[in-house]
């Protein structure tokens, strides 16, 4: 399956639009490429920046180089950034972000979505060509991208594509990664309320994290989750205790009181799921 964001595709045609570049890059009939021939050049080690072009990317961020994290609801704009180098100049680029070993048989591709549906591209004259400093915006749906599984949780690379001014084609299947994870949640409760100084104290929750497949949270079953506190007046919590979930993500432990605080569990996340902390339940020492 092949799976493409609103506004990318074109009755299966990715369409290359025109930059606001002077000069041929104008006059240049707008060329188009079917999806099968972008990965047909990048896959298999064929770099068409070999083969064709010789434009080269580099430079390239995703998400301010930090997770993208998506619940199950609600779209995401994630802002991409990177540099293009063309002796001749550029009359257009394009921006992907792609899942699998190989783009020739990849399960996912998403399309980038911008001003007028490229990248932003500013050009500046430099010693042997021109430089092309682009922004673009991936806008990702979680509850319509990535419905028809959770296993789109992990690395994502950044696939960056453009015609030069005599439209030979270039591309770079691996310019930058990006993680995108599951968002995750969790609770806490702490009781009883007030308590006495050196009594029991029973901390519970819930770790749960974003199932895309049927639109709902799930608890997280059998993951570390660490027990903190924080004295009341101070800003800094103290790790007390790792716990481990339940097979069906919740947690329950039990600790001495010391002195007025709170009381919160925190998540560090993996390599598919977000980090998560919960509020801070406070507790009364008497």
């Amino acid at each position: 399956m092949h799976m493409y964001t609103t506004a990318s595709v074109l009755s299966g045609v990715l369409v290359l639009s025109a930059l606001a570049l002077p000069g041929a890059a104008q006059g240049a009939e707008h060329p188009t490429v079917a999806a099968s021939d972008l990965r047909a050049f990048a896959g298999k080690g064929v770099r068409p920046a070999d083969a064709l072009g010789d434009t080269t990317f580099k430079d390239g961020i995703v998400n301010k180089g930090k997770d993208i994290v998506l619940g199950v609801t609600g779209k995401k704009a994630v802002p991409v950034t990177f540099t293009a180098f063309d002796e001749e100049g550029l009359a257009l680029t394009q921006a992907f972000l792609w899942q699998g070993t190989d783009i020739s048989s990849t399960d996912t591709i998403t399309g980038a979505l911008g001003t007028d549906d490229d990248p932003d591209c500013t050009e500046t004259t430099v010693p042997g060509g021109y430089r092309y400093r682009c922004e673009a915006v991936f806008t990702i749906d979680p509850a319509v991208d990535f419905k028809d599984g959770n296993g789109t949780a992990g690395t994502w690379k950044l696939l960056l594509g453009a015609y030069d001014l005599y439209l030979n084609i270039s591309i770079d299947d691996d310019v930058a990664r990006s993680k995108i994870k599951r968002a995750a949640k969790l609770t806490t409760n702490a009781s009883p309320e007030p308590v006495r100084k050196g009594k029991a104290i029973t901390v519970s929750g819930k770790l749960s994290r974003a199932n895309w497949t049927t639109g709902k949270n799930a608890g997280y079953g059998s993951r570390p989750v660490q027990l903190q506190f924080r004295k009341r007046g101070s800003s800094t919590y103290t790790t007390l205790k790792t716990v481990k979930t339940s097979g069906t993500g919740t947690l329950s432990t039990t600790t001495k009181a010391g002195s007025d605080g709170y009381y919160r569990f925190v998540f560090a996340g993996t390599t598919t799921t977000g980090s998560a902390k919960a509020p801070g339940d406070f507790v009364d020492v008497r």
